[in-house]
C-alpha cells in the first residue's frame, strides 16, 4: 500500500485542535515490550518514568491534533507505524528530550497501540503465554500464566483513560457501558471473552477481565500432551461425539469448559449443520457448516432483548443436525433438553457446577426457571432421557486443569437419576513445588453406549479396561 503520513492529515482546515475532553484523545501509559516474558515497564527512575509518560501525552495530543482519524481503520499497522516513526522525529526536534533507539522504539508501539489498539494491553493481548487479564483498577493489572496469577507493571493513565479502552471493546460488537448499563460482556476480534464492570457498581475504578484463547486451537490429543486426560479418555470422547450421543461438560469458573467444548467439537462431521449459541460468541469450531447465533441486551430504551432462549427455540427451526449451547444458565435449559429428545442427537452444551450429580441438580433447576409448572420427576425423567454423557472438569492448586469425571447416565431409578463412573482421576498428594500428583484410571465399567461405539464400527474394549494408570 502506497501511504503517507499528509494521507493521515485531518482535513478539517481551520478547525480548532481536538478539546482535552475528546473520546479520541487518549493518553499513553506505560507497558512492556510485546514478548512473551512479564511486562515491565520502561525502565527509569520514578521521577524521570513521569517526565517520559509527560512527554508521550504531549506527542500524542500533537499527532492527534494532526491526524484524520476517519481514515485509521483503512491504515495497514505496519505503514502507520512507520510513518508516525519519522513525524515523532520532526516532533522531538522541539523537545529537549533526547531518546535512545529502545527508547524511541518503545514510544512509538505504545503510541500505535493507542491510535489503533487497546492500548496499555496490546502486550498483554500479543503474549502467548498469558491466559487471562485482569485489570482491578488503571494502576492493578494482573495476568495468569499456566494457572499462576502474577501482578504486572502495566498501568493506565487513569479512570478515563481505562474507561475509552473499554469502550472501544464494547462499541465494536454492538453493546454499550455506562452508569444505567455498568455490566458487559463483550469479546475481542480474536474471538477473547471479555467482562467489563464501571461505576456505580464498581467502587474504587473500572474493572476489566479478559479471557485469552490460544491462537492454535485445542484439540483433545493436545489437551492429553498437557496432562488433562488419557488417551483412553481421549478416545472415548471422540466416540461420544462420533456417535452422536448428548455430551454435558461441567466445572467450575475457569475450568476450561469451553476449551473443551471447542476441543471434541472439532471430531463433528463436515457434512453436519450445526447451530451454536452464546450469550458472547467465543466457540472456535472448524468445520465450515456453522451457524452462529449471539444473544443481544436491551438497548437504551430497554426493550429489544434476545435471549439464549429465544435462539434455542429459534434454532430448532432452522434444520440443525447439532445445536450447540455455550452455556445453559437458565429457563433455556428446558428448550435444550427438548430440543436433544426430539432427534438433535450429538448436541452439546456447558454448565456451572462442582461435580457431575451437582450438574444435573442445577439443569433441574434451569428447567423449572422456565415456569411450566412441570413435575419434578417429569424435568429428571426429561434429564435422563435427553443426556447420555457427563465430562466434569476441575482446575487444581498447580493450574493444571483435569478431567476429573467422565460418568455416563443410565436411566432413573425411582426419583433419583442414575449414573455410572467410566473414568476418573485420583489426587495423591502435593509435591514440595506445589504440584499436584495424582493419577488417571479406568473405573473398568463397560458402558451402555459400548453397544452405540460397535454399530458405528469403533469396537475399542481395552479403552474401558480397569486397573490403567497414568
Amino acid at each position: 500500500m502506497n501511504f503517507r503520513f499528509s494521507d493521515l492529515k485531518s482535513k478539517r482546515v481551520g478547525e480548532a485542535p481536538l478539546p482535552a475532553t475528546s473520546p479520541s484523545r487518549i493518553e499513553p501509559s506505560v507497558s512492556g515490550a510485546k514478548t512473551g516474558a512479564p511486562v515491565i515497564p520502561f525502565d527509569r527512575a520514578d521521577a524521570s518514568t513521569h517526565d517520559y509518560l509527560d512527554l508521550k501525552v504531549r506527542l500524542h495530543q500533537r499527532l492527534i491534533e494532526e491526524i484524520n482519524l476517519s481514515v485509521l481503520d483503512r491504515v495497514d499497522r505496519a505503514d502507520l507505524k512507520l510513518e508516525i516513526s519519522g513525524a515523532i522525529g520532526r516532533l522531538l526536534a522541539g523537545e529537549d528530550k533526547p531518546l535512545n533507539t529502545h527508547e524511541r522504539e518503545t514510544i512509538i508501539d505504545e503510541l500505535v497501540d493507542e491510535l489503533m489498539g487497546f492500548g496499555p494491553l496490546e502486550p498483554l493481548l500479543a503474549d502467548d503465554t498469558i491466559a487471562d487479564i485482569l485489570v482491578n483498577t488503571p494502576h492493578s493489572v494482573y495476568v495468569e500464566r499456566r494457572g499462576v496469577l502474577e501482578e504486572t507493571n502495566v498501568r493506565f493513565k487513569d479512570d478515563a483513560h481505562l474507561l475509552r479502552i473499554i469502550d472501544r471493546i464494547v462499541v465494536q460488537v454492538g453493546r454499550r457501558i455506562d452508569e444505567g448499563t455498568p455490566l458487559v460482556d463483550a469479546r475481542l476480534p480474536d474471538g477473547s471473552r471479555v467482562n467489563a464492570v464501571i461505576a456505580p457498581v464498581a467502587i474504587d475504578g473500572p474493572l476489566l477481565s479478559i479471557r485469552k484463547f490460544s491462537r492454535i486451537p485445542y484439540d483433545l490429543d493436545r489437551l492429553v500432551e498437557v496432562g488433562s486426560m488419557t488417551k483412553s479418555c481421549a478416545e472415548v470422547l471422540k466416540g461420544v461425539v462420533r456417535c452422536r450421543l448428548n455430551l454435558l461438560i461441567s466445572g467450575g469458573t475457569g475450568t476450561g469448559k469451553t476449551t473443551m467444548l471447542n476441543a471434541v467439537s472439532r471430531h463433528i462431521g463436515d457434512k453436519e449443520r450445526i447451530v451454536t449459541i452464546e450469550d458472547a460468541a467465543e466457540l472456535q469450531l472448524q468445520q465450515r457448516h456453522v451457524c452462529r447465533m449471539e444473544t443481544r441486551p436491551t438497548n437504551i430504551e430497554g426493550k429489544g432483548e434476545i435471549s439464549q432462549r429465544e435462539l434455542v427455540k429459534n434454532a430448532l427451526r432452522m434444520r440443525p443436525d447439532r445445536i450447540i449451547v455455550g452455556e445453559v444458565r437458565g429457563g433455556e435449559a428446558f428448550d435444550m433438553m427438548q430440543a436433544m429428545n426430539t432427534g438433535h442427537d450429538g448436541s452439546i452444551t456447558t454448565v456451572h457446577a462442582n461435580t457431575p450429580r451437582d450438574a444435573l441438580s442445577r439443569l433441574e433447576q434451569m428447567v423449572s426457571m422456565a415456569n411450566l409448572d412441570i413435575p419434578t420427576r417429569a424435568i429428571r425423567n426429561q434429564i435422563a432421557s435427553a443426556l447420555d454423557v457427563v465430562v466434569q472438569i476441575k482446575r487444581f492448586a498447580d493450574g493444571v486443569r483435569r478431567v476429573v469425571s467422565v460418568q455416563e447416565i443410565t436411566g432413573m431409578e425411582g426419583e433419583v437419576v442414575t449414573m455410572q463412573e467410566i473414568f476418573r482421576f485420583k489426587q495423591e498428594r502435593i509435591d514440595n513445588e506445589g504440584r499436584v500428583i495424582g493419577h488417571f484410571e479406568a473405573t473398568g465399567v463397560r458402558p451402555n453406549f459400548y453397544e452405540t461405539f460397535l454399530a458405528n464400527g469403533l469396537d475399542a474394549p481395552e479403552l474401558f479396561a480397569p486397573g490403567g494408570r497414568s
